[in-house]
């Protein structure tokens, strides 16, 4: 059994590759990336503030995502909206709706991020960017910040079990 799984079924007991518990693949692994870089100067300009690609034949769900932005004249941190810049989760470079790009600051770093169950397909790589879009700003960021946290696991339409001795 996996270590990072929370129920306790022996996997090769009538193997489906899910837990008749709690409908986590068996062989689900997490991951969690996450940075605080200087915000971007430049409209046009992109900052990478969170990457993870997924094995192939790995599937996944992003379960979690936060925001942070810091204003560069009070460093506070922005709780709600950045004007100016555009927050935006990509996954194979094209944006995931509902999460398409947008000024709001939807889970504040530090705050209770709300779970949601986005689905990643096989072998993608997952971004999480903020880009500069408009001349303008107010206020001026600072830092942005991102993180991501999800699970991945095998996907069985390729054969066979995973890690099967």
């Amino acid at each position: 059994m996996n270590g990072n799984h929370a129920c306790d079924v022996h996997r090769d007991a009538s193997y489906s590759n899910v837990c008749q518990v709690c409908g986590v693949p068996m062989d689900a692994g997490y991951f969690d990336v996450a940075s605080i870089k200087d915000a971007p100067k430049k409209v046009g300009d992109e900052v990478e503030l969170a990457r993870y690609e997924l094995n192939p034949q790995y599937c996944g769900t992003l379960l979690y995502f936060m925001q942070y932005a810091e204003d560069s004249v009070t460093t506070k941190q922005v709780i709600s909206h950045t004007p100016g810049y555009q927050w935006v989760i990509l996954c194979n470079n094209q944006p995931r709706a509902p999460y398409l790009p947008t000024e709001l600051i939807l889970n504040p770093w530090g705050a209770n991020a709300l779970r949601i169950e986005l689905r990643l397909e096989e072998g993608c790589t997952l971004r999480f960017v903020v880009r500069r879009v408009a001349t303008t700003v107010s206020p001026e960021l600072s830092q942005v910040g991102g993180r991501l946290l999800g699970r991945t696991w095998y996907n069985t339409i390729y054969g066979g079990t995973p890690n099967r001795l």
